[in-house]
């Protein structure tokens, strides 16, 4: 029988192969091949855990450009920091080869999940916020305040972060390490109001089940990119800005059933049909980004796992091409 090694890459291995331009890249990707019917990905699966304060969600797809099956393995446990020393998110992917079945490389997922999240809302800004925003009001200051922000500042010229966290601790931290990341000016603020005000864009990272950011804080003109809300219960902001918003989502059921959409769907506020278009069909010009300055505009993702499948098939042909990692015979 043919020895069959399947390729193993850690964190390490997985960071010194990714960068957020090749991320925005491969996102872009992704969601084209998405709309272009490329894949096949089913409904995501999540495991509540509430005994130990976490959650496990399970993303799978088939991407026939790649013949490249992916899983991947996505947990949130709040407590870890704390209790164990371990960071509140992990996630562990796994390659098969879509031809026989076999597993082509198992790689740490973390830092693919962390810049593939990121850069959603980065592409998400290339066509739906105006080009001349430079303030971006970010409500939370964990991982994905930091990633949404990296990659916004690669494609438009951000000048000012404005940055809102329930912890001063925390706002503080991040400041500190924006400031030094980017070489932009890090604003601290006390109220969530005072991050989003003067703001041209508003991103939340948080997993709030209350609503945070108001209605009357979004001004015209405004893009919202809504991360925080990936599972039935949640919300960041309040419902009824989806009204008066061009609202374009990643993917459609799983927004509505998952996402921020969840929320003005539920009480009525919009139908499907306001919908105006998955990101896919914006980037393939099938339908329109932003028209008016004017326009408020709002992203809603829960993340796809034909984003994972790109992002990992890109970093194992390098690591591949690189002689990184190493082998281990499973068959």
């Amino acid at each position: 029988m043919h020895m069959m090694k399947t390729l193993l890459l850690s964190k390490s291995d997985v960071e010194s192969l990714l960068t957020m331009k090749d991320a925005l890249e491969s996102v872009r990707q992704s969601y084209m091949a998405y709309n272009q019917n490329k894949v096949t990905q089913p409904p995501i699966m999540s495991i509540d855990v509430p005994h130990h304060n976490g959650e496990v969600d399970i993303k799978a797809s088939y991407s026939y450009q790649d013949e490249v099956i992916c899983v991947k393995a996505a947990v949130g446990f709040w407590d870890n920091p704390k209790r164990y020393q371990l960071p509140t998110g992990l996630a562990f992917i796994t390659l098969y080869d879509a031809r026989n079945g076999l597993p082509l490389c198992i790689m740490d997922g973390t830092h693919i999940t962390r810049y593939r999240t990121g850069a959603a809302g980065g592409i998400s800004a290339q066509v739906l916020a105006r080009p001349d925003s430079r303030i971006v009001g970010v409500i939370g200051a964990g991982e994905q305040a930091r990633m949404q922000v990296m990659a916004l500042k690669e494609v438009l010229p951000i000048e000012l972060i404005k940055v809102w966290s329930r912890s001063e601790e925390q706002r503080g931290h991040y400041k500190q390490e924006m400031e030094g990341l980017l070489g932009v000016t890090v604003l601290t603020c006390d109220t969530p109001e005072e991050a989003v005000n003067s703001a041209d864009m508003v991103v939340t990272t948080t997993p709030s089940k209350e609503p945070i950011v108001r209605d009357e804080w979004i001004q015209p003109g405004t893009h919202i990119i809504a991360i925080g809300a990936d599972m039935e219960g949640k919300q960041e902001i309040e419902a009824r800005i989806f009204a008066r918003a061009k609202v374009a989502v990643d993917h459609l059921a799983e927004c509505m059933k998952r996402g921020e959409t969840q929320n003005p769907i539920r009480s009525n506020l919009i139908q499907k049909s306001n919908i105006h278009a998955e990101l896919g069909e914006i980037l393939l010009g099938r339908k329109a980004g932003r028209v008016r300055h004017d326009e408020i505009t709002l992203f809603d993702s829960t993340g796809m796992s034909i984003q994972d499948s790109t992002m990992a098939c890109m970093i194992y042909k390098k690591a591949t091409e690189m002689g990184i990692g190493s082998q281990f015979p499973f068959i």
